[in-house]
């Protein structure tokens, strides 16, 4: 069983790119599915294998993991992840990370730990990956290998956040859009502020800006119940997505988070919305993947548009001073790769020794029962005992003898020296 990890993240292309490999929380379930499927069809030994597979689609990466016996699995899922998005497998394979075994075991760990964030050390990914593998056990996508993956990662994640600094003073994305906008606006205590969506990333935002005392925050939200429960918080209010275009004008920061698919805000109507603000700057932050802010905008020489890549370089601020930090996570994930690849290894020989299990027992059970039979003949018992205890040796004996006299030259020699330590008992 090959164990492997397969993705791109927001070190290896665009958010261009990771936008049209990104899945909603209700398309995951599905995905996964999906790549099960597609490993079965590319195993031609097996074609009802069992497969695992999990996928984690966030802001900053999309990426399968997998355990799968098909012939070259690697490939097979970067193929899938063209496939099922309908991309060019020659456009898309530059951007992939594709990882074998204890690859992919280091980087499910890393992951987990925040080590491979655009925010090092941040939080957040380990509840995304968490809720990733919840959905791909409901879809029937985790076996033996990814479950005890994942619980391995989130045991490392804890440990990693427990016995160093690496979460210390991290700067979040939402800290990021504070400082961003301060450099546009002198005093955000002046300004209106707009969030679209209401999930954690929109709360965490409006939390950093909400410090700043700004003049209002107001949320909008498809359902507005769920808005106002947010803004509520806050002491702001609540609209529907619906009236945006006729109160987009009124706000001067405006920071958006949600799942659409297709983007909400479009360049006409940022547009309009200079116009009527007689051309005062807007600043915009999209966070989400997809965009819901139509890239256009940022033509606009009044509006100022910035993207989760925008934001890295600032989110990259103070990672230096955490170096020992990130010494002391790598040294403990690397400790723990190693522990979860001898539990691999003993995997791997465990069929071995069931079948060696299950032979003895044949032989033994055979032998036993032609005991008994002697014994209901009346024969004598420490005659049978012995002749009992010959045939369990001799049949035991009799597949490595003969294997031992069919070898050859360098394979002769290393069955001789290694059947003593097989059959050395204790005595």
């Amino acid at each position: 069983m090959q164990l492997l990890a397969v993705g791109l993240n927001h070190t290896t292309a665009p958010v261009s790119l990771r936008e049209q490999l990104a899945l909603g929380p209700e398309q995951l379930g599905a995905a996964v599915q999906a790549a099960r499927g597609w490993f079965s069809s590319h195993n031609s030994r097996d074609a009802h294998g069992e497969h695992e597979a999990a996928l984690l689609s966030t802001c900053n990466r999309t990426e399968m993991y997998a355990a799968s016996d098909a012939p070259d699995p690697l490939d097979a899922s970067a193929r899938f992840l063209a496939d099922y998005h309908r991309l060019n497998f020659a456009d898309l394979r530059p951007h992939l990370y594709m990882l074998p075994q204890h690859d992919a075991v280091r980087h499910a760990f890393r992951v987990a730990s925040g080590l491979d964030s655009m925010v090092l050390g941040e939080a957040q990914i380990l509840g995304q990956m968490k809720d990733a593998v919840r959905v791909a056990d409901q879809a029937g996508g985790l076996g033996t290998y990814l479950h005890q993956l994942f619980q391995r990662s989130f045991a490392v994640a804890k440990e990693v956040r427990t016995t160093t600094e690496i979460g210390a003073h991290s700067v979040s994305m939402a800290a990021a859009a504070v400082r961003l906008s301060e450099r546009i606006f002198d005093r955000i205590s002046e300004q209106n502020v707009l969030f679209i969506g209401a999930g954690e990333m929109i709360e965490l935002c409006a939390t950093h800006f909400a410090a700043q005392n700004p003049k209002s925050i107001t949320i909008a939200n498809r359902t507005l119940e769920r808005g106002e429960l947010l803004a509520a918080r806050f002491s702001g209010r609540a609209i529907r997505l619906a009236d945006l275009p006729d109160m987009l004008p009124q706000f001067d920061i405006v920071i958006s988070s949600t799942a659409s698919t297709l983007p909400l805000i479009g360049k006409g109507l940022v547009e309009r919305a200079l116009k009527a603000r007689r051309h005062r700057p807007m600043f915009m932050v999209d966070l989400a993947v997809p965009r819901d802010i139509e890239p256009e905008v940022a033509r606009l020489s009044d509006a100022f548009l910035y993207t989760v890549d925008d934001l890295a370089d600032v989110v990259k601020s103070g990672v230096e001073s955490r170096q020992a930090a990130v010494a002391q996570a790598e040294a403990i994930i690397e400790t723990r790769v190693q522990s979860f690849m001898h539990w691999i290894g003993d995997r791997a020989v465990v069929p071995v020794i069931r079948d060696m299990h299950d032979s003895s027992e044949a032989l033994r059970l055979a032998e036993l029962e032609r005991a008994r039979r002697l014994l209901a003949r009346g024969e004598d018992v420490d005659a049978v005992l012995e002749a009992l205890s010959k045939g369990l040796t001799a049949k035991f004996l009799h597949g490595p003898q003969q294997a031992l006299h069919r070898a050859q030259g360098d394979e002769r020699a290393r069955l001789a020296s290694l059947l003593p330590q097989l059959f050395r008992g204790r005595r």
